[in-house]
């Protein structure tokens, strides 16, 4: 598997389908700092690795392998910010769902069992669509209070993929390095 970089910055997470990346792209505009993400770039992200190896990421890429999930569906529903006074960016929020939360611990687990630190944040599943600089946390209100209601139509997730990326600001270009399809779903 030829990386990207020498050293890449790896991450697993659920690529966005076109059509919901569409609807995402209606949210761009009307807040002043704000560095849209582009729409091919939008991802909801399971677990960031980082800074890795050749090596090691050989070894996230073989773990991976071993996850046996199904499919399950998901979708976005509300926008809020990152950051509390100070907000630095704006996020599509995921509903709530057990399959997806029950992916993301299992991928911590193998990463720390990889010889990984543990993510110390608490996992809230979140789509970004804005990087922020100098936005005033009255202005992210401002734009929150017009766009809160928005909501997606479901789509089925029959994968989890592991991403690379440059080392760079603002996020992407994200390549694909390896994709992982879940099981057909249960019900």
């Amino acid at each position: 598997m030829p990386w990207v970089n020498a050293m890449p910055r790896l991450f697993t997470g659920v690529e966005i389908p076109p059509e919901i990346g569409q609807a995402l792209s209606t949210l761009r505009g009307g807040l002043p700092g704000a560095r849209w993400v582009d729409p091919e770039n939008y991802h909801l992200t399971l677990r960031f690795i980082g800074d890795v190896d050749d090596v090691v990421a050989h070894e996230i890429a073989s773990v991976l392998d071993r996850i046996r999930r199904s499919a399950f569906d998901l979708r976005l529903e509300g926008v809020s910010s990152f950051g509390g006074r100070k907000p630095r960016a704006v996020v599509a929020n995921v509903a709530p769902v057990q399959a997806l939360l029950d992916v993301q611990a299992e991928h911590e687990r193998l990463m720390q069992r990889i010889g990984l630190e543990p993510d110390g944040r608490k996992y809230t599943p979140h789509v970004t669509i804005a990087r922020l600089r100098d936005s005033s946390s009255s202005q992210v209100a401002d734009y929150l209070a017009t766009r809160g209601l928005f909501r997606t139509s479901s789509f089925r997730v029959s994968r989890f993929v592991l991403f690379s990326s440059r080392a760079s600001t603002g996020g992407g270009p994200y390549v694909v390095e390896a994709a992982y399809p879940f099981l057909p779903p249960s019900d």
